[in-house]
């Protein structure tokens, strides 16, 4: 079966971790974007916190002060976009340790993005260490990261970001308030609903998770067919993550559009569909 998933998700307080080095602290997203927007129109900028969030194209840098700590700088584009970072100068000490991880996506709580069970971790994972110059990268998705320790002080890397089209997304990482998105099909004139159950391959799975890793969704609802008109009731997902999850069989073309906006859970009227349970908190 090819799969393919539409991944929309919601980051509320989830913890941020390094997928192939091991981070030491973490931080929740929102404290993130206070650490650091990597929003500066100069050619280049010097990356300063240990955790930041490049949102936007430019050239940054870093130069270790001697700290062993792994760091990490985080980028994700616009839905219809691929992350391309570019290792233009690296100098890192693999004697003392210094190594520097390329993943194609993003970790959270040891949770990956894209889901492995969807894209393998083989081949999206690159480390290297020593002198290189112009190394490019780039990601499936429209999420990649770049996680670096640099124990000898001197160490210095260099980045460029850019964003390059994508013209058929698969996965996307979506942590705004709202947002409108498509993948497009031709299919069968109907709309069922419980389609896992009646042996039908093709599927749209709507629900949530406490983490990236899909595969332990609370599903809400899946359906398939065809229907040009919204659902009558929209879905009110209370979770850490709102997953969207188109599954293709490869027989057939699919596509499901999507309308993302924030909860208000001030209205009288709200009233949630999906409700994840609170994880229990370790003593």
């Amino acid at each position: 079966m090819r799969v393919q998933s539409l991944i929309c998700v919601v980051l509320l307080g989830l913890s941020l971790h390094s997928a192939a080095l091991k981070v030491s602290s973490s931080a929740s997203l929102s404290q993130l974007r206070g650490l650091q927007s990597l929003r500066s129109k100069r050619s280049s900028q010097l990356i300063k916190d240990c955790i930041a969030v490049g949102l936007e194209e430019g050239s940054y840098y870093h130069k270790s002060s001697g700290d062993a700590t792994v760091c990490g700088v985080y980028v994700a584009g616009a839905a219809n976009q691929r992350v391309q970072l570019t290792l233009d100068y690296v100098d890192v000490d693999c004697e003392s340790g210094g190594l520097i991880s390329f993943l194609d996506g993003w970790e959270l709580n040891g949770e990956v993005f894209p889901p492995v069970g969807d894209a393998p971790l083989e081949g999206r994972v690159e480390e290297l260490c020593g002198r290189h110059q112009r190394k490019v990268f780039l990601s499936t998705s429209n999420a990649a990261s770049l996680l670096y320790s640099l124990p000898r002080r001197g160490d210095v890397f260099k980045i460029s970001v850019k964003f390059i089209k994508h013209p058929t997304p698969c996965n996307i990482l979506v942590s705004g308030d709202s947002g409108v998105f498509t993948l497009r099909n031709h299919g069968t004139r109907s709309v069922m609903h419980r389609c896992s159950k009646r042996g039908l391959e093709d599927e749209v799975v709507v629900g949530g998770a406490l983490g990236l890793d899909v595969s332990n969704m609370l599903v809400e609802d899946d359906i398939c067919g065809l229907d040009s008109n919204p659902r009558a009731r929209p879905s009110a997902v209370l979770c850490e993550v709102s997953v969207v999850r188109l599954i293709s069989s490869g027989n057939t073309e699919n596509s499901v559009t999507v309308a993302l906006s924030q909860i208000q859970v001030e209205d009288p009227n709200f009233l949630p569909t999906t409700v994840c349970p609170v994880p229990m908190q370790e003593a």
